[in-house]
Parts: structure tokens; sequence; C-alpha cells
């Protein structure tokens, strides 16, 4: 009789042990991302680009030292790309960070326009220096769990570089490194909360270079053959092939390089182009009709065509099962409010926006699912492989847009602290749930099954690719081959 009551009042207390539990890993995650507050302010100043995130990587690899887990640098051929775990067995539940900055988005944590005077025009306009410090403290808050016994298996965290344009995730999916993963989280930094199970676009990207004949613009221009001229071409004929696209094509380009001087014809000119669409497999009918229009260019110019192709991204396979976790969890933890001084911040640097949003939004979480995200993301190759689910944290003032220096002016204040501390309880609690609950992990491996109904991970990289390390470098102006 004692025993039965015994197991009996065992089971009732339960659940409210099981809530302390999870409530002291939140807290720990917390007071983690407190602690590493300061970790992401340096990468912040740091703002390295994509595959020379040096410091950056290696600051939040020995935090992950630091705090007991293995780190593994260097991996899937990449210097900067790293893993880092803590404990044994299933579940592994996988974290994702980044820390890769944008060119010419230099800013001060000032509410107007104010480019740092030093740093190298680098800039965190899209809050991956919050990114990667709010996963880890997620990651490190779950280890302490497993080391006191409160839960088992093995928590990961992945260091990824060159997100913006690189394709990292897809090379480190290509080698492997997900492939004994049950599930994997990741967040990103917003002007708003948002949770559901979203897709993206699938992107590729390509530098198409053009090498012509130089000479005097003035004097023999009939000598020249521009590789400006081939250029611009390609860039109009992209223009046009808009029309005849799919709907949500999306097509977009710089100029890298275009001469030196008026008075010379331009014997080197260089081109980096996007192609997007919601669905990969359209997105390859696509890219090879803008190849089309760069050899058009060429044709018509006279000059030699080089193609640098730099891989692409799938889009996102949603998992409804993860996402509608993720978002109980975001809209109970969701307590983000502006002091006196971070609202005076906001209403002045909303003055340098047009979509001005009530910062009455930062206590919503909008519920995003079934929708496709104008943006693309090398996540999307993790989720092909793996169950997987993410959301957004308000780590910008409502209405800021992303890729914009007022993205980069919130990230390095204390609003952009209080979005990645919530990021950070938000992926705690969310993984501390799939550890503790196996239907849970069983029902979004059963999903993610149902929606691939027979579709092989078949990434849009080549099979001998090798990550374009040096893709944010300045054009190369090497001879073309014959």
């Amino acid at each position: 009789m004692r025993s039965t009551l015994s197991a009996f009042l065992a089971l009732m207390l339960l659940p409210s042990f099981a809530l302390a539990q999870k409530a002291a890993a939140i807290k720990s995650a917390d007071e983690t991302a407190n602690e590493l507050w300061p970790t992401a302010l340096k990468i912040w100043e740091w703002a390295e680009p994509g595959y020379q995130e040096t410091k950056s990587a290696a600051a939040l690899a020995d935090a992950a030292t630091k705090a007991g887990l293995t780190v593994k640098r260097g991996v899937a051929g990449i210097p900067t790309a790293f893993v880092a775990e803590f404990g044994s067995g299933k579940p592994v539940i996988g974290i994702l960070g980044e820390y890769d900055a944008l060119p010419e988005l230099s800013q001060e944590t000032d509410p107007f326009r104010k480019p740092r005077e030093i740093g190298n025009g680098y800039g965190h306009a899209c809050g991956h220096h919050l990114f990667g410090t709010a996963s880890l403290s997620a990651a490190v808050a779950i280890a302490g769990q497993i080391k006191a016994g409160t839960i088992h298996g093995t928590v990961r965290f992945y260091g990824c570089p060159a997100e913006e344009g690189g394709a990292a995730k897809a090379f480190m999916t290509r080698a492997g490194l997900f492939d004994d993963c049950d599930t994997v989280l990741h967040w990103h930094p917003n002007s708003r909360n948002l949770a559901g199970d979203q897709s993206c676009l699938a992107r590729v990207a390509a530098k198409f270079r053009f090498h012509g004949t130089a000479a005097h613009a003035a004097a023999s221009p009939e000598k020249g053959r521009s590789a400006l001229d081939a250029l611009e071409l390609t860039c109009h004929a992209s223009e046009l092939l808009r029309e005849h696209c799919p709907d949500f094509t999306r097509i977009h380009h710089i100029i890298t390089s275009g001469g030196g001087a008026p008075n010379v014809v331009p014997e080197f000119a260089e081109g980096f182009f996007y192609v997007r669409h919601p669905k990969a497999d359209i997105l390859q009918t696509l890219y090879p009709r803008l190849v089309k229009c760069a050899q058009g260019g060429a044709l018509a110019t006279e000059t030699k065509l080089e193609i640098d192709y730099l891989g692409g991204t799938m889009e996102i396979l949603p998992n409804n099962t993860l996402s509608q976790v993720a978002k109980a969890n975001l809209t109970k933890l969701n307590d983000l409010a502006y002091d006196a001084e971070e609202r005076k911040f906001a209403i002045r640097l909303q003055e340098t926006i047009t979509d001005k949003v009530t910062l009455d939004t930062l206590g919503q979480v909008s519920d995003v699912s079934g929708k496709v995200g104008m943006g693309s993301t090398d996540v999307g190759d993790v989720s092909w492989v793996v169950p997987t689910t993410g959301f957004s944290t308000s780590c910008w003032v409502p209405g800021t847009p992303a890729h914009s220096w007022q993205a980069v002016a919130c990230g390095g204040t204390t609003i952009g602290k209080k979005g990645m501390k919530l990021a950070a309880r938000t992926l705690a609690a969310t993984a501390w749930d799939l550890f503790t609950d196996p239907k849970l992990v069983a029902a979004a491996k059963e999903e993610h099954t149902r929606r691939l109904d027979g579709r092989k991970y078949t990434p849009m990289i080549g099979k001998d690719q090798k990550p374009p390390l040096d893709y944010r470098n300045p054009p190369k102006r090497k001879a073309a081959a014959e």
C-alpha cells in the first residue's frame, strides 16, 4: 500500500518537477546569453565577411570549449566552420548559429546614418552576431542539464559561416554533418516576433567575368573589345528575362568590377548575380537561361566569358510539428519591452524608415505558418535531411528592414540584446521539450518523411565543388582560358 501511494505521489509530482527543470534550463540560457553579450558585441565590431570570420568563429568556439563542450574546428573543409557538442546517445538535437556580416553597411549605434570610422566597411545588418551567440547560449544551457542528469542525449551546436551568399550549410550538409541529428533548431533576428512552418526562396549565385581587349577609348576604340559592354548587355538581358519567368522569381545583380578609367576600354568586368524561386526544381531551369544571357553578352562583344558558379541553397522544408512547439515557447516567454532610453532611440530611428510600425508589436508573436518568406537561407539544405524549425525575435526596432544600417545600429544596443536573450530562452525551452518527449521527435520525423514524399535531397552545389572561400574577395583579373 505504501509503495503504491509513493508511486502515485511521484507521478503526481512529476509534471511540476519537470516544469521546474525546464525553467532552470531557460534561466540558464538567459544567464549564459547575458554572460556572452560582450562576445556578441565583439563579433558586431569585427563584422567579418563570409568564410573570413576567423575571430568571430574562434570566439564562439572558445566559449563553447570553456563551457565544457567538445569542439571540432574546420569541418567540411571550411576553416571558420565548427561543431561543438555535449552528451552522448539519442536524441541528437542540433542548434544552428551564424556570424558573418554584410558589405557596405558599417554603422555606429546611432539612430541616424553614421558609418563607423574604423573597420572594413562591413556591418551586421542581418544580426548574425546575435544569432550565433544566442544559439550557443541555448546549447550551453542544455549541456548543463545533460551534465546534471536531468535530461539525456546529445546537444550539438553548429558554427555556420557565410550564410549570406556563401551557402556554407550546403557544404556542411553534403559532408554529412547533420546525418545523425534527430531534429535541428534555428532562429533569426527580425523587427518582429515570428513563428510557424514558413518556407523561403531557393537561390543560386554566380559571378560572370568577361575578358576583352584594352584600347584607348577615344584614339582607337575600334581596337578594343569592352568587357563592360558584355556585362551591361548581360544585365539588360537579365532584366528582360524577368518578364518570362514563373511567378515569384527574383533576379538581381551588382557590378563588382567595370573598369578603371573612362578613357580605357575595359578589358575586365565582373557581375555577381542571384536567381531565386520558391522551388529549387524550378530554379534549376532558370539558371541556365541566365547563363545564356551572359553568353549572349560575350558573343555580341567578342569577349570571353568565365563563369564562377558559387552554388545554391534549397527552400526550407517546413515542419509544423516542431514549429508549433517553438511558437508556444516563444509566445509564453516573450517579455520584450523597451525602457525609456530604448523608446527614445526607437522613435528617433523610425524617422529614418518608411514602415513605421507601432512598438506594441514587441509583445506579439505573428504566425507565419504556410507562408513563403522572400529571403533565402542555407538552412533550407539542412531541412531536407533532418526535421528543422526556426523562429524570429524582435532584435531591431519594429519596421526596420533587414540588410540595412538601421539593423546594424539596433544590433549593437540593448534592443538587440533583449531579442537575443529571448531567442536563447526559446531555443532552450524548445530543445528541452524535444529531449523530454520522444513522441514529439517521432512525430516530427514522420512529418518530415511525409513532406519529402519520396524525394531525395540533391544539393545545388557540385559533387566535387569546393566551398567558395574567396567569394567576398575583390574580383579576380586572371586571363580567361582559351
